[in-house]
């Protein structure tokens, strides 16, 4: 009995020992493969990217972002308050110059159009009634003069009568001076009649004017309104395209209020917007690129908006191609500002690799060996970076990312 038990012990031991022996070889198998895992020096060539070194012109650019709408568009606004009527166009409809896009209801303002044209009719009744009152002023001015002046002439007459009478002795002194009082009494009398119809005259005059003024104002703004009414068949005043339309039938709308936009689509301009940290950079007449999907165009700056909004500044790029087949109202575009360029230096395509410092490290791969080398980075930009020292025009360059490798000097590409 002894003996059976000391052999299951033994036996349990030894199944005990074999676990753990299986246990640490397969922790060492796996500690192992995570290692090789950690410290890889060998990578397939599947798993990098590489570029040739060459020799060209590089740029150096800072990124924006950039919106392509049309060089020309036209707004047109409300002449008038009114409410919409009908819409004869929708947007994206190509339109003629000359041709509606809506119509606005104007018989609120035909009503004051007609009120007015009313007052001004009034007013010149008035002008004319005033000219009338001038015409018989001077009239009776002239008639009541010609009265005057007989009586005048009369009592001169008289006065000279009894000069003749009293030198003959058959007048008297006081016959004199009755007579000369009343030719005295008489210019008197016609002088002040005189002043009286002037100042009433110039009075009138003042009167005339001010009622001419007044109808001068309100004729402009009846011709004003005439034209509004006219306007009020919104039309197009060149050929293009209906980029938006009020479509709020029955909407009132105030004079000055955007009824429809229409885009002259023969050329375009692209307005890019850059965080204000480069607004040392931008200047008027600098290159750009344009980028839209793969394809590319030049440009130069044009104009640059002086209000900082958002921490970003807007300026206007004027492709050296206006009517590029790829440019679309209201498309998005990456846009590239050049502030810089090099030519004929050799230079490699950007990638993961090129982490905007100054000095770096690269892999220059050769006969399935990859080595690392510290270089001197100089311009770069979206494609190409340039590559000062350390490398010769034909050198085979990984672009990938391989910080995982920094403390390698060596790295083995197996095909």
């Amino acid at each position: 009995m002894d003996k059976n038990i000391e052999q299951a012990v033994s036996s349990s031991r030894k199944r005990k020992l074999f676990f753990y022996l299986l246990v640490g070889l397969v922790l060492l198998i796996v500690g192992v493969l995570v290692l090789r895992r950690v410290f890889k020096t060998t990578l397939y060539a599947s798993e990098i990217t590489t570029a040739i070194v060459d020799r060209g012109n590089i740029e150096n650019t800072i990124n924006a972002v950039g919106e392509v709408l049309p060089e020309f568009e036209e707004v047109i606004s409300s002449p008038l308050a009114a409410s919409i009527q009908k819409v004869l166009l929708d947007g994206g409809s190509h339109i003629k110059a000359g041709q509606s896009i809506l119509t606005l209801d104007k018989s609120e303002a035909q009503m004051d159009f007609e009120k007015l044209k009313f007052q001004l009719e009034s007013k010149k009744n008035d002008i004319r009634k005033i000219k009338l009152d001038l015409d018989k002023s001077f009239y009776d001015i002239k008639s009541n003069n010609d009265i005057k002046q007989l009586r005048i002439n009369s009592l001169k007459a008289a006065v000279d009568h009894a000069k003749r009478l009293l030198k003959a002795g058959g007048g008297t002194r006081e016959d004199v001076e009755q007579a000369e009082l009343n030719l005295k009494v008489a210019q008197l009398e016609k002088q002040q009649l005189e002043n009286e119809i002037n100042s009433k005259q110039q009075s009138m005059r003042l009167q005339m004017k001010e009622v001419e003024l007044a109808a001068s104002i309100q004729e402009n703004d009846l011709d004003l309104l005439q034209r509004k009414l006219q306007q009020a068949d919104i039309r197009a005043s060149r050929n293009g395209v209906v980029t938006w339309v009020n479509k709020n039938i029955g909407a009132a709308v105030q004079p000055g209020e955007v009824l429809a936009r229409i885009a002259d689509l023969a050329s375009f301009k692209v307005k890019g917007t850059i965080s204000d940290q480069h607004i040392n950079l931008l200047k008027n007449g600098m290159s750009a690129i344009i980028r839209i999907g793969d394809q590319q165009v030049r440009g130069k700056v044009v104009n640059i908006y002086p209000a900082v909004q958002n921490a970003t500044v807007s300026f206007d790029i004027k492709p050296d191609s206006s009517n590029y087949k790829l440019f679309r109202p209201n498309l998005k575009a990456d846009v590239f500002l050049v502030t810089d360029i090099h030519q004929q230096v050799l230079r490699v395509s950007n990638g993961p690799a090129f982490m905007g410092s100054p000095s770096q490290s690269i892999y220059v791969l050769k006969d399935g060996v990859a080595t690392r080398k510290t270089v001197q980075i100089g311009l770069s930009n979206f494609d190409f970076v340039e590559l000062k020292d350390q490398v010769k025009e034909g050198d085979v360059i990984i672009t990938s990312d391989l910080r995982s490798f920094k403390n390698s000097s060596q790295i083995g590409i197996k095909q």
